[in-house]
C-alpha cells in the first residue's frame, strides 16, 4: 500500500484502504448516529462477536451485544471509573504523529503487532468470517463476510471495493490528541492507533459519520450495540489513562442503564 503523508494526500489515501477517517475530521454528524450503508443487506446477529465485558484486550472478534441486567451493572461500574476533564485543542494534530496506517511494527507489547501483518489486516481477519485471502498471502484479506456491529447488517466485502469496509478507532485519535495524547510518547500514540482493543471494522459510510466524536455526540445507529460500543470506549480509556469529556460519559452510562 502506498505511504502518504499530510492533509488532503492522506485522506484520500485513508478513504481508499478503507481505515478510519480520524485524519480527515471536520464532518457534523447526527446525535443519533446517522444512516447506514449496506441498504438491502440482511440484518445480522452478533455472528461470531465476543461481549466486551469478557474481551478486554479486545483480541476476541467484534462487539456483541450487552442485554443482560447484570452485565449492565458490571457496565456501568466500569465507565463509573473513567476519568473526566474538558476537551482540549485540537492544535498540532496530524494523523502522522501516531504513526502510518496501518503499521506492524507498533510497541510489542500491542497484540497482533510484528507478527507479519499489518494492523488492518488483523483486524479483518479477527472479524470477518469466509475468509479468502490474496492469492500467495496469508496475511492480506480478499473478501469477507462482516457481521457490522454498528449498523447492525451482514456485509460482504472484497477488496476491490476496499471503502465499503474502515477500520474505526472506537476513541478517535483526534480525540485523543485533545484528551492528552499531545503529550505522550510517539511509541504511546503508535500503540492507540494500533490496539485491537480500540479497533473495529465496521460499514465505511457510517464510521465516516462519526469524524472524531465523542458518545454525546455520535453513537452507532444500531441501538442494541451501544453499551457494548460504551464499555469499548471506557475500556480504551481506561487503559491508555485518558479522560473523556463529563458529557460523553454521562451518554455511556445511559446506554447501560445509567
Amino acid at each position: 500500500m502506498t505511504r502518504l503523508r499530510g492533509g488532503a494526500a492522506l485522506c484520500v489515501a485513508m478513504v481508499f484502504t478503507g481505515s478510519a477517517l480520524a485524519g480527515c475530521e471536520g464532518l457534523a454528524p447526527p446525535a443519533d448516529g446517522g444512516g447506514s450503508s449496506a441498504s438491502g443487506a440482511p440484518a445480522a446477529g452478533d455472528g461470531r462477536a465476543a461481549n466486551p465485558l469478557d474481551n478486554p484486550d479486545g483480541t476476541k472478534p467484534g462487539l456483541a451485544a450487552i442485554t443482560s441486567g447484570a452485565d449492565k451493572e458490571r457496565a456501568r461500574a466500569l465507565i463509573e471509573k473513567v476519568a473526566t476533564k474538558g476537551r482540549g485543542p485540537r492544535t498540532g494534530y496530524e494523523r502522522d504523529k501516531f504513526g502510518y496506517a496501518w503499521m506492524d511494527s507498533a510497541p510489542r507489547d500491542v497484540p497482533f503487532s510484528h507478527n507479519g501483518c499489518d494492523s488492518r489486516n488483523d483486524l479483518l481477519k479477527r472479524d470477518g468470517e469466509d475468509l479468502r485471502f490474496r492469492a500467495g498471502s496469508d496475511c492480506v484479506v480478499a473478501s469477507l463476510t462482516l457481521h457490522d456491529p454498528y449498523t447492525g447488517r451482514v456485509i460482504e466485502w472484497t477488496k476491490s471495493h476496499a471503502i465499503k469496509v474502515q477500520i474505526d478507532h472506537v476513541m478517535p485519535l483526534s480525540y485523543d490528541w485533545q484528551m492528552g495524547a499531545s503529550r505522550w510518547t510517539k511509541d504511546k500514540r503508535e500503540s492507540i492507533a494500533n490496539d485491537p482493543l480500540n479497533l473495529v471494522p465496521v460499514d465505511g459510510p457510517t464510521n465516516g459519520s462519526k469524524g472524531d466524536s465523542g458518545p454525546a455526540s455520535w453513537l452507532p445507529p444500531n441501538k442494541r450495540i451501544r453499551c457494548a460500543y460504551s464499555v469499548r470506549f471506557a475500556q480504551v480509556s481506561l487503559k491508555y489513562e485518558l479522560p473523556v469529556t463529563a458529557a460523553d460519559k454521562e451518554m455511556m452510562l445511559k446506554q447501560c442503564g445509567g
